[in-house]
């Protein structure tokens, strides 16, 4: 039965694979943004930024702690919930702020952000005279600064 084949099989090696590039840019985001400091103060910019981080965090946290195998699952139904929260808030504004435009902006800043970190992987990869055609893993943390 499908169902059956599903519930055992777990996440297929690709989205495994993604989890796991997930779960390596958002350690590097949050490292890079632990430097920040904790205290959001009144810089509207500081606090948009722990935010994020605190976001970001709890969103690693969470699809880590999912059961083995489930991982790309918690995943994949995070976005959805943060556009769910996005949408929620921005119709509280006035539309004389263009809410919905803010958000699809911010919206795509994220994912350009998440493919140059893509990209400078496989960069990386290349410098290290590596075949692109598979997943590794150097055991060493790098630093990527934008």
């Amino acid at each position: 039965m499908c169902g059956d084949v599903e519930e055992e099989g777990g996440s297929s090696p690709l989205e495994e694979r993604l989890y796991g590039r997930f779960l390596r840019h958002a350690r590097t985001l949050l490292t890079q943004y632990g430097r920040v400091g904790q205290d959001p103060g009144k810089d509207l910019h500081h606090y948009m930024d722990k935010l994020f981080s605190d976001a970001l965090s709890r969103a690693a946290r969470d699809a880590d702690s999912a059961e083995e195998g489930r991982h790309y699952e918690r995943l994949a139904a995070q976005p959805l919930v943060f556009a769910r929260l996005a949408g929620f808030l921005a119709a509280h504004l006035s539309l004389q702020d263009d809410p919905l435009r803010k958000v699809i902006e911010a919206m795509m800043l994220g994912y350009q952000e998440a493919e140059s970190m893509a990209a400078e992987d496989h960069a990386h990869d290349h410098h290290h005279g590596h075949d692109h055609d598979h997943d590794h893993q150097h055991g060493h943390g790098h630093d990527h600064h934008h």
